[in-house]
């Protein structure tokens, strides 16, 4: 079936593309690999997204979001995509043995976990290590764990994990946090959180599970084993465009640079959210990016005549 518009990617900057295009009676078809939502669905509870006085879980926004989008006509499927290619009778993405084609395609495909890169980390995933204190916090009840990280989503995830664990050190390299000030005022007062400073985990030990992490002071040199039973990794995210294999201009971080309306350097394709080269990332942000991108895909599939 050939689609108006094909969306790739299902957080919110891809479901609100889907709500505004559907709903301007653009046939629309958005891909997702995983589940709608995307990376908010993994935030415990958003305060800070209009109209939500007393907040709301990533997963409620998620259901609501794609709910709305499904209503004026949206088609989600679950595929992920390998390749896009731009042809003159039109766009085509590609996923496994299928291809979709369409008139103008929007690429939201957001931003994955980076990992810490050190011996153990592979080994040990779904074994100790975890990148989603959502997903796998129950699963460490009355345990000793660390988060490593300073920023807004390290020290939510700490605290969300002080609900489960006995206790939560908060492994940071340097000696201050980056996270927002209201986030470090509540894990400063919790009781249940440690702060380790200038430090980085050097490597991750254990036997069927996590038993022990190898931290490095990054002042001094110094090695230090610190026992545990889980590690929580939150250093940030990288953004999620191999599938482009360099038919989009990107940013040395591998970010896709755009203008203020959402396009890619191929007319037709443009980008939304956690995806595009920006100053900041946030759910907010994401929705009114793919608002814009749906309206101007709108506007360049109705001048293709």
């Amino acid at each position: 079936m050939d689609w108006d518009l094909i969306i790739i990617g299902g957080g919110p900057a891809g479901l609100t593309a889907g709500l505004y295009a559907s709903r301007a009676k653009v046939k629309t078809l958005l891909l997702e690999k995983l589940m709608p939502g995307g990376q908010m669905t993994n935030t415990t509870e958003i305060e800070n997204y209009p109209g939500t006085p007393k907040g709301t879980t990533g997963t409620e926004l998620a259901f609501r979001m794609e709910e709305q989008a499904k209503e004026f006509g949206l088609t989600i499927v679950s595929k992920e995509v390998d390749a896009i290619k731009v042809q003159e009778r039109g766009k085509l993405v590609l996923c496994g043995n299928e291809v979709y084609t369409a008139k103008s395609i929007l690429i939201a495909s957001g931003a994955e976990p980076r990992k810490l890169q050190v011996p153990g980390e592979e080994e040990y995933i779904g074994r100790g290590v975890s990148y989603c204190a959502t997903c796998d916090g129950a699963f460490f009840s009355d345990k000793d764990i660390i988060v490593v990280g300073g920023g807004d989503t390290a020290i939510e995830e700490a605290l969300f994990l002080t609900r489960y664990a006995r206790k939560v050190k908060v492994i940071h390299r340097r000696d201050k946090l980056r996270a927002t000030q209201i986030l470090q005022e509540r894990a400063f007062k919790n009781k249940n959180i440690e702060f380790i400073w200038d430090s980085v985990v050097k490597e991750i030990k254990g036997t069927a599970l996590v038993e022990e992490v190898i931290l490095e002071n990054v002042k001094t040199g110094e090695l230090t084993s610190m026992p545990i039973d889980g590690i929580f990794v939150a250093v940030g995210y990288v953004p999620d465009t191999k599938f482009l294999e360099g038919l989009i201009t990107l940013d040395s971080n591998g970010y896709i640079i755009t203008n203020e309306n959402m396009e890619t350097n191929i007319p037709g394709i443009f980008a939304a959210g956690d995806i595009r080269k920006k100053p900041l990332r946030q759910v907010v942000t994401a929705a009114s990016d793919g608002a814009i991108a749906a309206v101007m895909a709108s506007n360049y599939i109705e001048n293709l005549g």
